[in-house]
């Protein structure tokens, strides 16, 4: 292999186009993880209407989500509801709560990275 098809091949690692890893189940919603290392995790979200991410915490990890499509309502608290749409960019630190629901007519795209990993779930 070539320095120049070393170089391409990092780059399929390095470089991600979301609307190639995104992906929709009819069932329920879809976390696609990307890519993982030590340190933090990648995943697109993909919410069909009416789908849910259940209200949940990590314990030592961050979750920052990048609203790409669509609008959901975001749980940040038990019994709490922010709508949330593309172009939003929302964090959850460590041991804050976070969930939503897909309360629109449309689909909805997010990524998450979230680190330190493991990042561990823990429901509410």
């Amino acid at each position: 292999m070539t320095l120049k098809q070393l170089v391409r091949e990092d780059l399929k690692n390095r470089i991600f186009h979301w609307p190639d890893i995104q992906e929709f189940r009819e069932e329920e919603a879809t976390k696609h993880i990307f890519y993982e290392t030590p340190n933090t995790v990648g995943a697109v979200w993909c919410m069909r209407p009416g789908q849910t991410l259940p209200l949940h915490s990590h314990e030592k990890a961050d979750d920052i989500w990048i609203v790409i499509e669509g609008t959901a309502d975001f749980y940040p608290e038990c019994g709490e509801m922010v709508q949330i749409k593309a172009g939003d960019v929302v964090v959850a630190r460590a041991g804050e709560k976070h969930g939503m629901t897909n309360n629109s007519d449309k689909d909805f795209v997010m990524l998450g990275i979230a680190g330190p990993t493991p990042i561990g779930f823990i429901p509410h």
